[in-house]
């Protein structure tokens, strides 16, 4: 199946704004974390645009991330930018598998505290900077 131009751009500007300094495998990552929401539709939205733009969930969407304007006008120029246009189309077309165990949520222990919702849970991967988590 084609993604639809649309999801493909909203994905690349979510894993680029999360993770651009994690390389293709920390993007790739990112963008599992946003399927695996959609397999399992709920309060964090049901498909690509609502699951990424979902309030206070992926902090590069929030208007007062310093990244926020990045997202809003990075463009193909940026090789970093151009290689997550590639993951994402490749991971909404099914053909980059899911390095992350089926995971829901992330973060990144060196950059900030554990959050509440990791406390007690045991990652399922550990990709780039950052841990991944089924919750």
């Amino acid at each position: 199946m084609t993604p639809s131009s649309s999801d493909v751009d909203v994905l690349a500007r979510t894993i680029w704004g999360e993770d651009r300094g994690g390389g293709a495998d920390g993007m790739t990552a990112v963008a599992w974390v946003v399927m695996n929401r959609i397999k399992h539709p709920g309060w964090w939205g049901h498909d690509v645009s609502s699951v990424c733009k979902c309030h206070m969930q992926f902090d590069t969407w929030n208007s007062n991330d310093p990244n926020y304007t990045e997202i809003l006008t990075v463009t193909q120029s940026d090789p970093e930018f151009a290689l997550a246009m590639q993951i994402a189309a490749s991971v909404l077309e099914g053909v980059l598998p899911d390095p992350t165990g089926g995971a829901t949520s992330y973060y990144a222990p060196n950059s900030c505290p554990m959050p509440a919702w990791a406390k007690d849970k045991t990652p399922c991967a550990d990709i780039g900077h950052q841990l991944y988590f089924k919750v």
